[in-house]
């Protein structure tokens, strides 16, 4: 599971939370439990096993943009599933936007009521930090941010904390280094440093057991 969307050059929305562990008398970890019972109520599974995702983010935004230069006849890209974690949301109107970071990268979802239906309210219950898998073609927005017009969507995990509060991600030092999971959600410059060592370490590893050192 992995990706995102958005539909402004703003910064990640994410919202603070608890940063200790959830206990029973939680507020916001409660509204979540009681949001997590409401989608298995409605018959849907908050944990699949599974999901069929046709590209990471990046390679969807890619695709499109070699599709855009290439002159065609029809109206809608090629359709894409993508999934990742949502890190904002805008919109529960008649239409919504939300974000979706994968490991790639993000990318931006439009949902629409009139196109999803009844499946439009289960977006009442999601928030910010759960994983989403979306499919559709995909299309520019007025501000030129390539989107998924979103026509299925899938709940693929519900979660019951909050992501820490995003502004130039986190600036707490303790907090870095003592929940780096968090460092690695909030901070892309985090994030892209721990590939690039592990990237790294792994043509040393290469390097040395092609000349049999152990």
């Amino acid at each position: 599971m992995d990706s995102m969307a958005r539909n402004s050059d703003d910064s990640i929305e994410i919202f603070k939370e608890h940063d200790s562990m959830p206990q029973p008398g939680d507020e916001l970890f409660q509204v979540r439990l009681e949001k997590l019972d409401r989608l298995r109520s409605k018959g849907i599974d908050p944990y699949p096993r599974n999901y069929d995702r046709s590209h990471m983010a990046k390679d969807a935004l890619e695709l499109f943009e070699s599709e855009e230069s290439i002159e065609s006849d029809s109206d809608d890209s090629t359709q894409v599933s993508v999934a990742g974690r949502i890190t904002a949301m805008r919109g529960l109107g008649k239409a919504s936007f939300l974000d979706l970071l994968d490991g790639s990268g993000k990318i931006q979802g439009m949902l629409r009521r009139n196109t999803l239906g009844e499946s439009y309210e289960i977006l009442k219950d999601l928030d910010i930090g759960d994983w989403l898998g979306i499919k559709g073609p995909m299309f520019r927005t007025r501000t030129g941010e390539i989107t998924v017009e979103v026509r299925e969507f899938e709940v693929l995990a519900k979660s019951l904390r909050g992501l820490p509060e995003k502004f130039h991600g986190l600036t707490d030092t303790e907090t870095r280094f003592r929940q780096r999971y968090l460092d690695l959600i909030a901070n892309p410059e985090a994030r892209e440093i721990a590939i690039m060592r592990s990237r790294a370490v792994s043509v040393i590893r290469r390097f040395m057991d092609g000349r049999d050192f152990i």
